[in-house]
C-alpha cells in the first residue's frame, strides 16, 4: 500500500513511500534552482530560524522607545542623544515594527509556515482515511517484539484469536484492520496516535493565526494618551488626545462616544514600615463617565486594573502634581492661568514643568519650574523632594526672555523650554535669586514685568492611556490552541502493532510487534501489556467451544 511520506512506514521495511518515484525527463537549472529555494524555505528548520530572527529582530523594539507607542520618549532620547540617534533613526530603531527588514522577516515566516502545513495537512488527511499497512513478513526485525507458541489444538482457530486481538486492539483506540496473507498467516494490524500528527498541525496553523492576527488586525487598532488634572473632563475623540497612534487601518469612526472626568487621584503610602516610610502602595484615579443618553456613572481606575469602555481599556499610567500658576502684568491683569503638570524625576516626585507667556507681558517670558511636594535642603544647598506627599511643597522657578519659538509654526513641546538664544534674568549664575513660592504666595517678577502666584490648592493629575486592541482575542484563542497542539504532539505516542498467527511444527505460532515513530520508551511496555490481555482471552477461549468454520476470518 503506498503512503504518504511524513509516515514512519516510509522507507522502511515492508512498506513504499509516496516519494519514491522514477524520475523521467529533463528539468531546466532555473526550474530546479527554484523548487530547492522552495523546499528551503518551506522545511521545517527554516521556519524555525525565521521564528529566531523574528524574536531576536523585535528585541531592538523593547530596548528603544517606539513612535508608535512612545512618541514621548523618541523626543527625549533624541534630546539626550543628539549624535547617536539621528543614526539609530536611519536603522528604523524607532520604528521597528514598519522597517522593511522587520516586515521582510515576518513575511518569510509566513510564507514558510503556510508552505509547510499545506502539504502535511493533504497528507495527514489522505493518512486518516486510509487503512493500517500491511503486516511485515519478518515481525522479529521490528523494536519490540513478543511471541507465544500455541499447541496443535489451536489449529483451525486462527479467525478466532484474530478477531479476539482485534478487539483487545480496538479496545485500546488503535484503528485495525484484519489481512489474510494465505501461508505466510492471518494477522490484524493496528495504529493509533495520528492525533499526535493533529496537534503538531494544530500548533502550526496557530502559529499562523497568532501571525495574520498581529500583522492584519492590529492595524485596526488604536491607543491614544491624555493628561488629566483632577477636575478636569476629556472627551473620546481624536482633538482631545495628547498623543494618539492610530492602526494603518483605523477610521475616526471607531472611537465610541464617551467623556471621563478625573474627579480626584488617591494616593496610598506605607505609613509603618520604618525602612519603606513614603513609598506609595495604591493609586485609585475616581472617575466620572458619561455615554450619550446615559446617566453619568462612577468608576476606578487603578495600576494594572484599566477602565473597559465600550471595548477601549482606559491604563492609569503615571501621576504628578500639577500646581495651579497665575501670572499678572505689571498692571495686575491676568494675562496666564493653568494647572500646569509637572514631570517627576525620582521616586519622591521631585519634579521639572515649564510655564511660557507668549503674550500679555512686555517681551515673552518663559519658566522652567521645579516643584518640591516635600521639600528639604542638602549640604550643598540645593532642594530636593524627601516624601511624596504635600507636607512642605516648595515651587521654585528660573526666569527667561526672549522668542519662545511659538510663532515659528513648527510643534513645541509643553514640557520642555529651549533656552537656547534667551536670556536668564533669574536663578542660576544670574545675580538674582530664582522665585520661591509655597502655596497662597505671590511673588514680583524681575525687572517689573508683573507678578506670579501659586493657589492654595495643588492639585494632582492623571496620565492616562486608552488602548484599543483588536487582536487580543484571537491571539489568545490561537495561543491556547498552539499549547494545546503543542502538548498533544509532545504526549501522544505513534504507535503501529501487528498480532499474526502462523502455523509451524509444533501447532500455532502467535507473534505481537510493535514500532514507533521517533522515540517511545513506552513501546516494549505496551507490546507486553497486550500480550498479557491476549494470553489471559486466550485462557477464556481455550474453554470455549471451537466455532464452526475454516480458522480464517474476514475485513
Amino acid at each position: 500500500m503506498s503512503r504518504p511520506s511524513d509516515h514512519i512506514d516510509a522507507g522502511k521495511e515492508g512498506f513504499e513511500s509516496r516519494d519514491a518515484r522514477p524520475k523521467s525527463g529533463k528539468t531546466s537549472p532555473v526550474v530546479t534552482a527554484l523548487r530547492g529555494l522552495w523546499a528551503w524555505l518551506t522545511s521545517m528548520r527554516t521556519a524555525i530560524i525565521l521564528l529566531l530572527m523574528l524574536a531576536l529582530a523585535a528585541v531592538p523594539g523593547s530596548l528603544y522607545p517606539q513612535r508608535s507607542s512612545d512618541p514621548n520618549g523618541v523626543t527625549v532620547y533624541f534630546n539626550e542623544n543628539p549624535d547617536t540617534a539621528p543614526m539609530l533613526d536611519d536603522w528604523g530603531m524607532f520604528d521597528v515594527y514598519s522597517t522593511w527588514w522587520f516586515s521582510s522577516i515576518y513575511i518569510l515566516l509566513f510564507v514558510s509556515l503556510v508552505g509547510c502545513i499545506l502539504p502535511r495537512t493533504s497528507h495527514h488527511l489522505k493518512a486518516l482515511r486510509s487503512k493500517p499497512p500491511r503486516t511485515p513478513a519478518r515481525l522479529s526485525r521490528l523494536d519490540a517484539y513478543a511471541k507465544l507458541q500455541l499447541d496443535e489444538q489451536w489449529v483451525g482457530r486462527e479467525g478466532e484469536i484474530i478477531d479476539s486481538a482485534r478487539g483487545t486492539l480496538k479496545s485500546s483506540r488503535y484503528r485495525t484492520e484484519i489481512y489474510d496473507s494465505g501461508k505466510r498467516g492471518l494477522s490484524v494490524s493496528a495504529e493509533r496516535g495520528y492525533v499526535r500528527e493533529t496537534g503538531n498541525l494544530i500548533f502550526h496553523i496557530a502559529m499562523l493565526g497568532v501571525i495574520l492576527s498581529v500583522g492584519f488586525l492590529s492595524g485596526f487598532s488604536w491607543h491614544g494618551q491624555r493628561v488629566l488634572v483632577e477636575g478636569q473632563t476629556f472627551v473620546n475623540g481624536l482633538v482631545s488626545y495628547s498623543s494618539f497612534n492610530p492602526g494603518r487601518f483605523f477610521s475616526p469612526d471607531q472611537l465610541s462616544p464617551f467623556s471621563l472626568q478625573l474627579n480626584d487621584l488617591d494616593v496610598t503610602y506605607e505609613t509603618e514600615n520604618p525602612n519603606a516610610i513614603g513609598i506609595p502602595l495604591d493609586y485609585t484615579a475616581h472617575v466620572t463617565v458619561q455615554r450619550p443618553g446615559e446617566e453619568p456613572t462612577e468608576d476606578t481606575v487603578r495600576v494594572n486594573d484599566p477602565l473597559r469602555l465600550d471595548g477601549a481599556d482606559t491604563y492609569l499610567l503615571a501621576n504628578g502634581y500639577a500646581p495651579t500658576i497665575t501670572v499678572r502684568d505689571a498692571e495686575g491683569n491676568e494675562v496666564f492661568r493653568d494647572s500646569v503638570a509637572f514631570i517627576p524625576q525620582d521616586s519622591f516626585l521631585t519634579s521639572t514643568g515649564v510655564v511660557k507667556v507668549p503674550d500679555g507681558l512686555d517681551e515673552q517670558v518663559g519658566f522652567l519650574g521645579f516643584f518640591y511636594p516635600t521639600a528639604m535642603e542638602l549640604s550643598s544647598g540645593a532642594l530636593t523632594s524627601s516624601h511624596q506627599d504635600l507636607l512642605d511643597p516648595v515651587l521654585t522657578f528660573n526666569v527667561y526672555t526672549g522668542d519662545l519659538g511659538l510663532d515659528s509654526g513648527m510643534p513645541v513641546s509643553v514640557y520642555s523650554l529651549d533656552t537656547t538664544g534667551l536670556e536668564q534674568i533669574a536663578g542660576g549664575d544670574t545675580d538674582v535669586a530664582a522665585l520661591e513660592l509655597r502655596p497662597g504666595d505671590t511673588v514680583e517678577l524681575p525687572n517689573g514685568l508683573g507678578t506670579m502666584t501659586l493657589d492654595e490648592e495643588i492639585p494632582r493629575y492623571a496620565s492616562f492611556d486608552v488602548h484599543r486592541d483588536y487582536t487580543r482575542v484571537p491571539v489568545a484563542t490561537f495561543v491556547f490552541l498552539a499549547i494545546g497542539g503543542l502538548v498533544t504532539s509532545l504526549l501522544v505516542p505513534r504507535r503501529r502493532v501487528w498480532i499474526k498467527v502462523t502455523r509451524n511444527a509444533d501447532g500455532l505460532l502467535l507473534e505481537f510487534a510493535g514500532l514507533a515513530r521517533g522515540e517511545d520508551p513506552q513501546l516494549a511496555r505496551a507490546v507486553n501489556e497486550i500480550v498479557d490481555i491476549q494470553t489471559g482471552k486466550l485462557v477464556s477461549l481455550r474453554t470455549a467451544p471451537a466455532k464452526a468454520g475454516n480458522g480464517k476470518t474476514g475485513n
